[in-house]
């Protein structure tokens, strides 16, 4: 049975154009079904660079494309958002931090619910940091957890706090873990992950411009973290399930890590073992997607 992306919004119905301004697209100057309507997957990424890399790494996996090949910028017309599509997969950057993804989650939904798209995967690939866990291991996220270690999103809707909730698809992570044990390349892990609103202070780090506790403190708040289950920190994952739980579209978190938070802040790996680990959610990913599509 189809299902299509669930609109939470009765006030699209009644506008004549829908202007997707941070992607510098439109109702009406974009044929939206010719355009998007194959795609079944999404992934999406901070960086513009690695998400253009994405591209062309899962164009090769499923022989649409090869070594070399430019993949052009749907989003040409914005410096906001970078976005790719080859086959049935679009790749898209979210930039950095809970409101630049929200903002591109809007505009992302909105974008596959005019194309008219069904049976739509999600899933953010990215980096953040581990807590008791091996750099370089990648974590599947449960769900995604506030810095006080509950499941929800807290948010200001008309001067009211409003709640949602951020557990994600569990089913997609089984079948995610599942893919990670057959490429069996780096280790793997099914966690919370703790998303805070900044890199620093919220992140309970002891090298940013402001820090007003001290080691000892810091160290206890991680270990309490661990305790309830989170194994990594990043910073966009709950508005990300928030957001995709109301639309009605299965989504994972795919995010490898660059260093074990319980023994240092900074990250102070070679440039090429960060490249390196940077690559493991897009190996896991691609894998997962040739997998669904019957390329394996």
């Amino acid at each position: 049975r189809e299902n299509f992306i669930h609109l939470c919004n009765p006030h699209l119905e009644k506008m004549k154009e829908d202007i997707l301004y941070h992607f510098a697209l439109g109702t009406g100057t974009h044929d939206f079904p010719a355009l998007f309507g194959d795609i079944k997957f999404v992934c999406v990424g901070g960086s513009p660079s690695r998400m253009k890399a994405f591209i062309a790494y899962i164009a090769e996996e499923l022989g649409l494309g090869s070594s070399g090949c430019d993949y052009p910028n749907i989003c040409a017309g914005t410096d906001r958002y970078a976005m790719y599509k080859v086959g049935p997969v679009l790749s898209v950057s979210h930039g950095m931090g809970i409101p630049s993804i929200s903002i591109m989650l809007h505009e992302l939904i909105k974008l596959l619910y005019h194309a008219k798209c069904s049976n739509i995967t999600i899933i953010r690939i990215g980096t953040s940091g581990g807590i008791g866990l091996e750099p370089g291991s990648v974590v599947i996220t449960r769900q995604s957890v506030d810095a006080t270690f509950k499941p929800q999103l807290e948010q200001v809707v008309l001067g009211k706090t409003v709640i949602r909730s951020t557990n994600l698809d569990e089913q997609l992570s089984k079948e995610l873990m599942q893919c990670s044990k057959e490429i069996a390349q780096f280790p793997t892990v099914v966690g919370n992950t703790m998303c805070t609103l900044d890199f620093y202070e919220g992140q309970g780090r002891l090298d940013g411009a402001i820090c007003l506790y001290d080691e000892e403190e810091k160290l206890q708040y991680l270990k309490k973290a661990y305790d309830s289950g989170v194994r990594n920190i990043e910073m966009e994952s709950s508005v990300f399930a928030a957001m995709c739980n109301l639309s009605g579209v299965k989504a994972a978190v795919v995010c490898v890590t660059l260093l074990n938070r319980l023994e240092g802040d900074q990250i102070s790996s070679p440039h090429d073992v960060l490249m390196e680990y940077q690559q493991r959610p897009q190996k896991l990913v691609g894998y997962f997607i040739k997998k669904s599509l019957g390329k394996v």
